[in-house]
């Protein structure tokens, strides 16, 4: 006879659990933020950073932690975030582990759009700024160009999916291949770009959180939150699809709807993320897996805890890309490659099927 009564328990138990990792995970983050402010070319102590953050300091600290540290600060948060959920939502919607804007070809879409936009149509050159070496002129002709050519890619992906019945895994190598061909494209305006538009693409595509000011920082934020709020949204439709199409469907889910909403979201999310931010890898392929693997595949717990994980990767990314060669600043696309690669390839090897 099944004991109820320990089942609720063990429910419960087993529900606390995820609900301790989160805000383990959460207080760990904001642990983060302080350390990632106070280190640097210019050291600044842990105490005197919060007590500045809080009352006030001299104009000199005051300027280095409000206009240089913070911004990107907050910008590893919002776009590591924002790179995390939708490499859970495009997992969920294709139902396939390695589902992400990375492998999807949708970074390296959204990377010609930008490239396309600063050689073809002028919108990046290089000038010497108190912020970055690298200036867009119009920094929204680029988000728009790598949201259209995001775009096209996710598109090709829905349609392959839905008018040809393709597996999970053609999509992924459909994905492979349009990533391959925007590359190919962009190393073709490379080719003929001048010295200072290859400078340009290049610095861009390097991946670098610290050419986000305030302005930016504010229109990322401004899509990367009401996204992750959508994907919230759609907890339980994501759920339901875990358990296969047919039993979605007998639940009521509209797939369709569900499967393109998501898709052009998590688009939208990409682009806006790799226009400003350049080609920042395996953060949302990688992450998903990591918070999947400590507190499962329900998307109530998975959402926000892959949110958190994924601000948790990027920012002790660029924190150590800040300080490992100080006074050299390493490129955090960079970092995040080296880790990231590795650590998909152990928790392959020692993970668990969750599909």
């Amino acid at each position: 006879m099944i004991d109820n009564q320990n089942i609720v328990e063990s429910y419960k138990k087993h529900t606390r659990k995820k609900f301790l990792f989160i805000l383990a995970s959460f207080f760990l983050l904001l642990l983060l933020v302080f350390i990632s402010i106070s280190i640097g070319s210019y050291p600044i102590e842990l105490m005197k950073v919060i007590e500045t953050v809080i009352y006030g300091g001299d104009d000199v600290i005051s300027n280095v932690i409000w206009q240089i540290r913070i911004p990107r600060v907050l910008t590893a948060i919002v776009a590591g975030m924002g790179l995390a959920v939708s490499g859970v939502a495009m997992q969920s919607i294709l139902r396939n582990p390695l589902g992400s804007p990375f492998t999807l070809g949708i970074s390296h879409t959204s990377a010609f759009g930008a490239a396309f936009a600063i050689v073809v149509l002028g919108a990046g050159s290089i000038q010497s700024s108190s912020i970055d070496a690298v200036i867009q002129n119009n920094p929204y002709i680029v988000t728009i160009c790598a949201f259209l050519f995001s775009l096209v890619a996710t598109l090709i992906i829905i349609i392959l999916a839905k008018y040809k019945g393709a597996t999970p895994e053609s999509m992924i190598l459909t994905g492979v291949a349009l990533g391959s061909l925007a590359l190919a494209g962009t190393t073709a305006i490379e080719y003929f770009a001048d010295d200072v538009q290859l400078s340009s693409i290049i610095f861009w595509t390097f991946g670098d959180l610290g050419r986000v000011s305030w302005n930016e920082l504010l229109i990322i934020t401004g899509v990367v939150l009401p996204s992750i709020a959508y994907f919230f949204y759609n907890i339980w439709n994501y759920n339901s699809l875990s358990s296969g199409e047919e039993s979605a469907k007998s639940l009521g889910t509209h797939i369709e709807r569900v499967r393109i909403g998501g898709m052009l979201v998590a688009s939208l999310v990409t682009a806006l993320i790799v226009s400003y931010v350049g080609i920042i890898g395996f953060i949302g392929l990688v992450v998903p897996h990591i918070a999947r693997k400590i507190i499962g595949g329900d998307a109530r717990f998975l959402l926000p805890a892959s949110c958190i994980v994924g601000s948790i990767l990027l920012l002790s990314s660029d924190t150590i890309a800040r300080t490992v060669i100080s006074p050299v600043i390493l490129p955090v696309g960079i970092l995040t490659s080296f880790i990231g690669a590795p650590l998909f390839i152990y928790l392959v090897i020692r993970g668990r099927q969750y599909w």
